[in-house]
């Protein structure tokens, strides 16, 4: 199946956006797809804030982006627009670096207040740098992401059983992709 790379703007180290990501990566790993992470935070914040695309963590990043048929983005949602730290990773990247992949955005907040924030700040720079095809977001709670004492990230019920649909989206729509790219060959 696909590659897909899991990118969480998440500044983080104990974040819900993070454990979002890892959940719907073991999804798309059982329907077969081989997923890859990428925790913006864990990029070097000089190099990063530079856009030094030569230090090696960063050429590493820009290479696993262009290595993926699919990317999942992940942002925490800070006044009405996705992380900073995801800010300054897209700004790095090449402007087409979305070109020729299918991308599903995921946001974690607060409050219902920022549901729009997938659609109306996260799409519109997934669009501008390219993508074949954003998929359907969703906006999920950060009330609705627990973790168990064996470090297991659940979602609340109702959260999982809307969220799924998305994924499985997804995964259609690399399938879709991969089956078009096959048959176009001589």
């Amino acid at each position: 199946m696909a590659t897909v790379l899991a990118v969480s703007g998440s500044p983080s180290a104990t974040s819900r956006t993070t454990r979002l990501l890892r959940h719907v990566g073991a999804q798309l790993t059982e329907q077969g797809h081989q997923v890859r992470t990428l925790d913006v935070r864990d990029l070097p914040a000089e190099a990063l804030l530079h856009a030094d695309t030569r230090h090696p963590a960063i050429a590493r990043a820009v290479e696993l982006v262009a290595e993926a048929e699919g990317v999942v983005i992940g942002t925490p949602v800070y006044k009405a627009a996705y992380s900073g730290l995801l800010k300054t990773l897209l700004d790095l990247l090449p402007q087409y670096a979305l070109a020729g992949k299918t991308v599903l955005p995921l946001a974690t907040g607060g409050s219902t207040a920022h549901v729009l924030a997938v659609d109306y700040a996260l799409r519109p720079v997934l669009a501008s740098m390219g993508a074949t095809h954003i998929t359907q977001g969703w906006f999920v709670l950060d009330r609705d992401i627990s973790v168990r004492e064996d470090g297991l990230t659940v979602l609340e019920r109702e959260t999982d059983v809307l969220l799924q649909p998305m994924v499985d989206g997804f995964s259609q729509a690399l399938r879709l992709r991969a089956e078009a790219v096959l048959a176009a060959r001589p």
